[in-house]
């Protein structure tokens, strides 16, 4: 009897402590309905000095604009029409419904570093590196403090630590310790934020009065050399940028010009219908695209893979019906086959845009061609690194194809002696027609890759047509490995001009040394060898 009593007491007991807590929780969820703002504020603090497991949904609700708060002060989520409870999660009947809680910016600024606190506990290691970086990006408040300092004591991994220190010490730069300020100075030096690098740049700024704003030298020195340290890692981060930019932009005036050189090396051809078959390899993306999003939309992230065949052979149909109805009348006219080719991308635009329309067309990056990767602090996208492997790729089968193939031995006789290589029995017009469906093809390539990285629209080739000529006089007529060359040489030096000089000074520059570099070298940068050029 005595234990069923002391029972019974220690039940009451505790459902009075439980309702004291409900009634002192809803106590604090009444005042975020208050005008006051400053009822706001301590009502946020008290709910987040006493986190539970539902407190960060409420901070994101109120980030949000989604947190209603009930007459008997219940916590709601606005959800698809209706509410439901933010502490159980369990849709809840209120009427009339309650007004969205409103909050001001320097609340809001406070609940974003608040919510970063309470997901530091997180047992997910990218959530807690997200709010880390959160932290960091925010004004960290003092009494946030301890809970980072324990965040940090507890963080097993390396990055988010580091970010969490750099958070602690831009809320300490501004201790009245010395060596506290000077030690955040120090660890600030990690971190490239731009108001980082405000922080310390007011270190070593004067008042009115002349008097130094960071009065100790030890810190104003260390101020500086944290300073130095970060503008030469961002200096870094750029050239490597700059680089990067450079071998992406070589990568897709390679692929454009690869087919170009075997085309206009082997029959002379001043193919300006060449941009235009790049614009059908990509719209052969567009169309691979959207079969895949009706038909198979579980397999929709490797419509790229499925476009490469599509473009090629539509793109090599093409060059073949080109070449068979309009250039092989005219080889040895070059002003004449300018002039025709250049009509034949006419009809190619204006057929597209009775096709697709004459506005550009939506292309979708795959999620495995989404986001990127930092490399000192240079962000490198994941589409621009597979474009350069893929035209690395494209470049190693064309030339196994030339070197390795019979109908590459033929192109390569041609290209070289085509009176000998017709007297020989090799059937010149059939190497012709393939080779023009080869180099057509490869554009098509190039569209798909381009459909990845910018807008795809009837005029996309009339962009990349006159680079190509110049990548490939450049490299030498008929040369791939000179192909190559030319277009990742013209594509950094592109992109290390412009910073400087624009990107227009930049192609008028880089325009003027090519035609410098073929009054000396005409020949380009590998000459063509061959009993016909010698003679």
């Amino acid at each position: 009897m005595i234990l069923e009593s002391c029972r019974g007491l220690l039940v009451a007991l505790m459902l009075m402590l439980a309702a004291a807590a409900n009634a002192a929780d809803a106590d604090v969820y009444k005042r975020l309905v208050s005008d006051d703002f400053a009822d706001k504020r301590e009502a946020i603090d008290a709910l987040i000095a006493a986190p539970d497991a539902a407190t960060a949904t409420i901070v994101q609700a109120l980030l949000d604009g989604s947190l209603h708060v009930s007459d008997d002060g219940r916590p709601l989520i606005a959800v698809d029409g209706g509410f439901r409870d933010a502490r159980t999660g369990r849709p809840a009947e209120v009427a009339p419904p309650p007004d969205a809680v409103t909050i001001n910016n320097r609340l809001r600024v406070s609940l974003q570093a608040a919510l970063a606190s309470l997901r530091l506990t997180s047992p997910d290691p990218a959530l807690r590196r997200a709010a880390a970086q959160a932290l960091q990006n925010a004004a960290l408040d003092d009494d946030m403090v301890p809970a980072v300092e324990r965040a940090i004591a507890a963080e097993r991994d390396a990055r988010t630590r580091q970010l969490l220190e750099l958070a602690l010490a831009s809320a300490r730069i501004g201790s009245p310790e010395p060596g506290e300020r000077l030690q955040a100075v120090r660890l600030l030096a990690g971190s490239d934020q731009p108001q980082v690098r405000s922080l310390l740049a007011r270190a070593l700024q004067r008042n009115p009065d002349g008097s130094w704003i960071e009065p100790d030298e030890s810190v104003r020195e260390a101020a500086r050399a944290s300073l130095r340290e970060i503008e030469a890692r961002v200096a870094r981060g750029e050239w490597i940028g700059h680089l990067f930019a450079g071998l992406s932009l070589g990568s897709v005036l390679m692929l454009a010009a690869i087919g170009l050189a075997i085309t206009y090396g082997l029959l002379g051809v001043i193919n300006m219908a060449h941009g235009e078959m790049i614009m059908i390899g990509a719209y052969a993306a567009y169309v691979t695209q959207g079969l895949f999003r009706s038909f198979a939309p579980e397999w929709f992230g490797w419509y790229p893979l499925a476009a490469l065949p599509v473009a090629f052979v539509a793109a090599g149909a093409i060059g073949v019906l080109l070449e068979r109805t309009v250039i092989r009348w005219l080889y040895g006219r070059p002003l004449e086959t300018l002039l025709a080719t250049w009509g034949a991308s006419l009809v190619l635009i204006q057929s597209m845009r009775q096709i697709f329309g004459p506005q550009n067309v939506e292309i979708e990056n795959p999620a495995w061609l989404s986001g990127g990767v930092a490399v000192a602090n240079a962000v490198l996208p994941y589409n621009r690194i597979a474009i350069i492997v893929f035209a690395l790729a494209v470049v190693a089968v064309v030339a196994l194809v030339l070197v390795r193939t019979r109908l590459g031995l033929f192109v390569r006789g041609v290209t070289q002696n085509r009176p000998m290589a017709a007297a020989i029995g090799v059937p010149t017009a059939r190497v012709d027609m393939l080779a023009f469906a080869l180099g057509s093809g490869i554009a098509g390539l190039a569209g798909v890759a381009l459909s990845q990285i910018g807008n795809v629209g009837p005029d996309l080739g009339q962009a990349y047509i006159i680079d190509s000529f110049i990548v490939v006089v450049l490299g030498g007529v008929g040369q791939i490995a000179g192909t190559v060359l030319a277009g990742f040489g013209l594509g950094i030096a592109n992109k290390l001009l412009e910073p400087w000089s624009g990107a227009v000074i930049a192609k008028i520059v880089i325009l003027v040394l090519v035609i410098a570099f073929i009054q000396k070298r005409p020949q380009g940068l590998f000459a063509l060898k061959g009993r016909a050029v010698e003679a």
